[in-house]
Order: C-alpha cells, then structure tokens, then sequence
C-alpha cells in the first residue's frame, strides 16, 4: 500500500513538474501561432489586392502569389511555435515524415501538378483564349474554356475533348485565330491539250469573286508537277477567318467557281486517263477508215 502511495506521489510530482515548466511554452507557442495566423491573412489580402493593380490582367497569378505567402506564413508560424513549446524532436520528425509524404505525392500527382502549371503559365502567356480556333495534339476545333488543369474544346464533329494543358507545352499547337485570317490552299490539275497561260489568268480572275477573300493579301498560282495525265497546280489565297465555316466557304466557293468558269474558257479539269496513239512510227490511226463489222 505504501509503495502504491510513493508510486502515485512520484506520478503527481512528475506532472507537476512537467506542467511547470512547459505550460507557460505553450501557452507562448500557441500566442505565437495565432499571430502568425492574424498576419497571413492580412498579408495574403494586401499582397492580393497589390499584384492585383499591378497585373491587372493575370489576377489568377496575383490569387496564387498571396495563397503562396498565405501558406508560407502559416508553416513559418508553425515551425516557430513548435521550437518555442520546446518540441524540437517532435519537429524533426514531422519534417521528416512530410518528406516522405511529399516524395509520394509527388511521383502520384506529377501530371496533377505539371499540367496546374501549365494552366498557369497559359492564363499568363495567353497563346490562345476563349472561342479561337485551335488545334492541339490533333483535336481541332474552338476553345470553349481554359481550366486549371485541361482545355475544354469543342471539336468540328460536335465533341467536347478536355485536352490536358501539358500538351500544349510539350507537343506544338497552332492557333488558326491570331491573325483572323486564314489561307486557303487548292490543288488539281489541266490536261495536256490545255493552254497553261491561258489557265494561271483564268484561275487568278475567278478568285477574287469569291466572299471574303482578302484581296491585300494576295493570291499565288504556281503550277506543281507534270503528272501522269496533267499539269498540276496549285492556287494559295486569304479569306477572313472568324470560324472553321470562314474557312470550308471559302473552299467550296474556290472549287464551285473555278470549275464552272473552266467549263466556260473549254478547260478540262484532268483525271488519271490511259492514251493510245497509234500514230507512231509502224502504227496506223484506227479513225483514217471507217470500221467494218463482218457478220
């Protein structure tokens, strides 16, 4: 019974001890803490409102550097709180352990993170905004939104793909609405028979009839090839581009109008024919006598 009562004693002076000397750290650490805690919120809303007049443009940019200095705030508050409660063990196995963790996660969420930069770095930079006609690592089609993490677009078949913003970083991407126009890029041929010259100034006649062609830019008409049965060659003009049917109205008005004014000037828009001339050396012309059929 004695022992018990020592044993209990020895407890209750141990306590008594420890709660001596280290509530008055904690308390201290916990005033510490809670300071640190009134001065990042109040330096998270000034540097907020401050990079916010100075990039008035990138206010995601400003949000992220004031929740930067928030965080940064708040674990310094930690550290030091910890340090003045006389924890420095405990802190160091803490930091360890978040080492660990933040290996972890990083292996677990680098794409996560790769592709929240880049969502960055694209509302900073903007290659490209909201309703532009991109194409990115092969989906064409308009921006409907830039997210943290992906591009929303719409595509021409009526899709909506969320292409993840790495891509546009790692792989190249163009961008058909920067300069509001677009060219327009046809490619056929004349058959043997047909005037070439004659061709080049119908062809550069006809295009300046079409909508929205933009005759400041000029147009370029260069014949390509002789191929097995044609002349081939190809006509480059501008139309305005505002969206993908700009550029298919342009096409079909090019290909329509072409091929009606050919038809006029008696110019064949050649196709891969198989010719017999029979008017070589040791061979004879099977339209010189009439045929004869023999019963």
């Amino acid at each position: 019974m004695n022992e018990s009562l020592n044993s209990l004693s020895k407890i209750l002076y141990d306590w008594k001890d420890v709660v001596y000397h280290h509530l008055p750290k904690l308390f201290l650490a916990a005033i510490v803490f809670i300071v640190f805690i009134f001065v990042a919120k109040i330096a998270r809303k000034i540097s907020f409102a401050f990079y916010s007049r100075t990039i008035k443009k990138y206010t995601d940019a400003a949000y992220l550097i004031s929740t930067v200095i928030y965080f940064f705030l708040i674990l310094s508050g930690t550290i030091i709180a910890l340090q003045v409660a006389g924890l420095e063990i405990m802190l160091k196995h803490v930091l360890a352990g978040a080492g660990v963790v933040g290996v972890v996660a990083g292996f677990a969420f680098k794409d996560i993170g790769s592709n929240f930069f880049a969502g960055l770095l694209l509302k900073i930079q903007r290659p490209y905004k909201k309703n532009d006609w991109v194409d990115i690592d092969g989906n064409y089609g308009v921006v409907l939104e830039i997210g943290s993490v992906t591009t929303k677009i719409k595509t021409v078949p009526g899709q909506e793909v969320f292409v993840p913003n790495q891509n546009v970083y790692n792989n190249t991407f163009t961008n058909y609405s920067s300069w509001r126009k677009r060219r327009i890029i046809l490619e056929t041929g004349v058959s043997y028979g047909d005037d070439l010259e004659h061709v080049r100034t119908v062809a550069l006649d006809e295009v300046k009839n079409i909508k929205h062609y933009l005759p400041n830019e000029g147009v370029d008409f260069y014949y390509t090839n002789i191929g097995g049965s044609t002349y081939n060659f190809m006509l480059r003009f501008w139309v305005q581009f505002d969206s993908n049917d700009d550029y298919c109205r342009g096409m079909n008005d090019a290909i329509m109008q072409i091929k009606k004014r050919f038809e006029q000037e008696n110019i064949s828009i050649a196709y891969p024919v198989t010719t017999l001339d029979f008017g070589v050396k040791g061979g004879i012309n099977i339209f010189d006598k009439p045929i004869q059929i023999k019963e």
